[in-house]
C-alpha cells in the first residue's frame, strides 16, 4: 500500500512543476505530512485511505492478513451443539413434552395429544394444587402389565432432547382433587365433595359419567389427603384407573408430591386442539380452603433463568458481528 501511495505523489508533483517554478522549499515539522497536491481535501482523502489500507503501519512494513470467516458449514455443527444443549437444559428444567397414551382424561385430553408440561415451579417450593392437571411417576405399579412400547433410534433421540416422551418412563397424567389436609368423599353417583363442599365438574368430567362411580373396587370412598400427598382422578370417571383404585398400595391411593414432574400447562399438538389448561373455576371456592402458594417468587424466576440463558447468545451474536464486519474490510 505505501508503495502506491509514493507514486502517486511522485507523479502529482512532476505535474505541478512541469511548465512553472518550483515553490521554495518549505521546513516540515516533525510528525506532519506532506503532499504534493495543493488541495487540502485530498490530501486528507488520501491520508483516510492509507490508514484503512495498510492500518497505519510503516511503508516497508507488510499489511497484516485479514482473518477470514468461518463458513456457514464450520458454524452449523456448533449451532446445532448449542441448540441440542439448550434443548436438554429446558427439559430438564423448564418444559416437556408429553404424550397421551389413553383415554382416562377425555374429554380434557384426547389420546394421541401431546402436553408441554411445566417443570420449574417445583425446582421453587411450588406443590400441585386442587384443579390442576398434573404428570406424575408411577407411585407403586400403577400401570403394572401395561405394554412398554418399543422406540426406534430417531424417537430414542427426540425423547433424550424432550421432543417426545420417552417410551421407557412410567408416569401418569392426572387431575389433583385433594392436597394435604383435604377430606375428599364420593357417595353414590356424586356430587364429589372436598371438605364438605360439592364440586361442579360438568366442565371436564367427560359427558354421560358419573362424578362419582357405584362399584365396591374403590368407586365409594372418604379419605383424608396426608401432607405431602395428593389425591388425583381422571376426567373420564368410569375409564379411568387413578386413586379410587390403588388405595391398597403403600401409599393407600396417594401420590407423593415428591413424585410429580410437573403440571401440563397447554396442549401444543395437534395444532388445532391448542389450548392452555386451565384449573375450573368450581376450585376456587373459598369453603375449600386456601392452599399454600409460592407464586411471588415464580414471577422473578423465568425471568432470571431467561437472562443467564441469553448471556452465551448475545456474546456469540457478537462475535459474530465482529467476523462479519472483518470480512467486509478484506
Amino acid at each position: 500500500m505505501g508503495d502506491v501511495a509514493v507514486g502517486a505523489r511522485s507523479g502529482a508533483d512532476g505535474e505541478e512543476h512541469r511548465g512553472r517554478p518550483a515553490e521554495p522549499f518549505v521546513p516540515v515539522e516533525d510528525g506532519a505530512v506532506t503532499f504534493g497536491s495543493d488541495s487540502p481535501a485530498a490530501g486528507e482523502g488520501r491520508v483516510a485511505d492509507d490508514r484503512s489500507e495498510s492500518g497505519g503501519r510503516g511503508q516497508d512494513e507488510p499489511p497484516r492478513e485479514q482473518k477470514k470467516p468461518r463458513s456457514f458449514w464450520k458454524e452449523l455443527p456448533i449451532l446445532v451443539g448449542i441448540a441440542l444443549v439448550l434443548a436438554l437444559l429446558i427439559k430438564t428444567f423448564l418444559l416437556q413434552a408429553f404424550s397421551i397414551p389413553s383415554d382416562s382424561m377425555q374429554n380434557t385430553l384426547q389420546q394421541g395429544d401431546r402436553v408441554l408440561v411445566d417443570k420449574l415451579t417445583p425446582w421453587f417450593g411450588s406443590e400441585p394444587e386442587r384443579g390442576e392437571v398434573v404428570v406424575f411417576h408411577d407411585p407403586d405399579a400403577w400401570l403394572a402389565g401395561e405394554p412398554t412400547p418399543a422406540a426406534n433410534p430417531l424417537q430414542k433421540v427426540l425423547s433424550w432432547i424432550g421432543l417426545m416422551p420417552s417410551a421407557e418412563e412410567k408416569d401418569l397424567i392426572k387431575r389433583v382433587v385433594g392436597v394435604g389436609g383435604d377430606v375428599v368423599e364420593c357417595k353414590g353417583t356424586g356430587p364429589l365433595t372436598v371438605n364438605g363442599v360439592a364440586l361442579n365438574e360438568a366442565d371436564y368430567v367427560y359427558p354421560g359419567n358419573t362424578p362419582c362411580s357405584q362399584d365396591d373396587q374403590g368407586g365409594q370412598f372418604k379419605v383424608e389427603v396426608p401432607e405431602g400427598k395428593i389425591w388425583v382422578m381422571g376426567d373420564h370417571r368410569q375409564n379411568s384407573r387413578d386413586s379410587r383404585y390403588n388405595q391398597a398400595d403403600k401409599n393407600h391411593g396417594m401420590v407423593p408430591v415428591s413424585d410429580v414432574v410437573g403440571r401440563a400447562v397447554v396442549i401444543a399438538w395437534p395444532v388445532g386442539r391448542w389450548g392452555m389448561l386451565e384449573v375450573p373455576g368450581t376450585f376456587d371456592q373459598p369453603a375449600l380452603g386456601t392452599q399454600a402458594s409460592v407464586s411471588g417468587a415464580l414471577t422473578v424466576a423465568p425471568q432470571g433463568i431467561a437472562l443467564v440463558g441469553a448471556v452465551p447468545l448475545v456474546l456469540w451474536r457478537r462475535r459474530w458481528d465482529g467476523r462479519r464486519e472483518d470480512g467486509s474490510k478484506a
